[in-house]
């Protein structure tokens, strides 16, 4: 395993420091739970890309299906729709083709890109570590976006939760890295449609160094820097070892085997960095 799976032991006083959550140093990510309709979310990834001189890369590989023309007709179709002013589709399940210059100079042109759901692991396959993802993480440097919906939100992370090949219902499988957009993180999505806001809990138990987010159908989070803001019309858990004490009327660390998280709707900001919420829980 590499880096990001690190637990850094380092003891200050009685306290140890963890690696930390970091994202992208410029540029935006939106990273959606599936199920995305709401066009305020596509309305700001089509802004953040440039708006009319927006340029965006459709990257469909997660979905397991034959690309071809009609697929791409209609992807394009579907982004001039949203306001793109000029789409292309990006597509290889072959790691060497997306080491070459001819297949990846398109990103060089792109303002925004987006991954549709499907299988995150076909994601990984195809463009971890490869001149495709090295480009796209020049995208975010010159101020680009980076987008995804379901198994494109999980990509976006260091963990690979649902990454096993054979079934998206193990949490920990043959693949675990992804594109590390954002560093030290495990991303889930389909949360609560699918009764999945424990679930996150699998993955932490054995890397508790990791932060967890993880999303609703038709939600999103927008992430600037160390920051991000819950978009769309449902929640985000936040899965960082604390949980609003009512009673308190604070924020309190979890007990041993307690499985509590943060719970934030629409507008809600969370500081990865810090591991903190931006704005108080209603009580």
């Amino acid at each position: 395993m590499r880096a990001f799976f690190l637990l850094f032991t380092i003891v200050l006083g009685q306290s140890l420091v963890f690696a930390q959550t970091t994202g992208p140093e410029k540029g935006h990510l939106i990273i959606a739970g599936g199920g995305l309709k709401d066009k305020a979310v596509f309305d700001k990834f089509i802004e953040l890309a440039g708006g009319s001189d927006s340029h965006i890369v459709v990257i469909p590989t997660a979905g397991g299906y034959e690309v071809t023309e009609e697929v791409i007709e209609r992807l394009t179709q579907e982004w001039l729709n949203r306001g793109a002013s000029k789409v292309s589709i990006l597509h290889t399940i072959n790691p060497d083709e997306s080491n070459q210059q001819e297949f990846a100079n398109v990103l060089d042109e792109a303002t925004g890109v987006f991954f549709p759901g499907g299988r995150q692991w076909r994601l990984a396959d195809s463009y971890l570590n490869t001149l495709v993802h090295k480009k796209l993480n020049q995208l975010l440097n010159r101020g680009g976006i980076i987008a995804g919906s379901s198994a494109g939100a999980t990509i976006q992370g260091s963990y690979l939760a649902r990454g096993d090949s054979k079934t998206n219902t193990i949490m920990m499988g043959d693949h675990e890295e992804g594109l590390s957009f954002i560093s030290n993180i495990a991303i889930d999505q389909h949360t609560l449609a699918r009764n999945r806001h424990f679930d996150m809990f699998e993955i932490l138990n054995k890397h508790p160094q990791l932060l967890g987010i993880s999303i609703d159908e038709n939600t999103a989070i927008l992430v600037s820097g160390n920051e991000f803001e819950v978009l769309g019309q449902s929640y985000v858990m936040v899965y960082d070892g604390t949980h609003w004490d009512q009673t308190k009327g604070e924020f309190v660390k979890n007990e041993a085997h307690q499985e509590r998280f943060h719970v934030l709707r629409k507008g809600g900001k969370y500081n990865m960095k810090e591991r903190k919420v931006g704005k108080p829980l209603q009580k």
